[in-house]
């Protein structure tokens, strides 16, 4: 057995996946990690099935600050069981005790790159909680995240009157795409 002098430094090579394992984006489960995004920002933290509750009350807020139609019936079950079967993975932002804002991720496969991709599916932060440096918290998990599953790159939307989100995405180095979102109701 080999005795280190001194801790080993946590890095996210350190955390990505060993060969072999599959991640949600090659078809299987994501892991669970100890997420030294969260762990860098007190406050924020993955969630877990149990909070399904408060994430569809957030979920229900950011459908009505987009304009969405929002439909409560069951939402808070199915986002349960996603959590549960690591299809969906979630950070909690919260402030004095109260969850104040979340960022969810999946993952992907692009056929074009021929490489798994994270997909930022939300980004929202209650008014109150806005300006404060919930947002980019937020972002470094997700983007820690990806990057221990082996993702390429991270892809999102955002309206287009959203001039707040457009001018915090661009801070953060990512480039814009030009295409148009369809979406067809099954």
């Amino acid at each position: 057995m080999r005795v280190l002098e001194k801790p080993p430094r946590l890095s996210l090579r350190v955390l990505r996946r060993p060969p072999g394992e599959r991640s949600l984006a090659w078809g299987g489960p994501a892991r669970r990690l100890e997420d030294p995004a969260a762990l860098a920002h007190p406050g924020v933290r993955q969630a877990l099935p149990n909070d399904a509750e408060a994430l569809a009350v957030l979920c229900a807020e950011h459908a009505a600050y987009e304009r969405l139609a929002y439909d409560a019936q069951g939402h808070a079950g199915r986002l349960q069981q996603a959590l549960a079967a690591g299809r969906l993975q979630v950070w909690l932002a919260e402030q004095a005790g109260q969850v104040v804002g979340y960022a969810s991720v999946t993952l992907d496969f692009a056929t074009l790159t021929a490489m798994p991709y994270a997909h930022l599916d939300c980004l929202y932060l209650q008014t109150q909680a806005r300006g404060q440096g919930w947002g980019q918290a937020l972002m470094d998990c997700v983007i820690g995240f990806a990057k221990a599953q082996g993702c390429s790159n991270l892809q999102w939307q955002t309206p287009d009157w959203n001039g707040s989100a457009i001018t915090f995405y661009a801070r953060s180095g990512a480039a814009q795409a030009s295409k148009q979102r369809f979406v067809l109701a099954l």
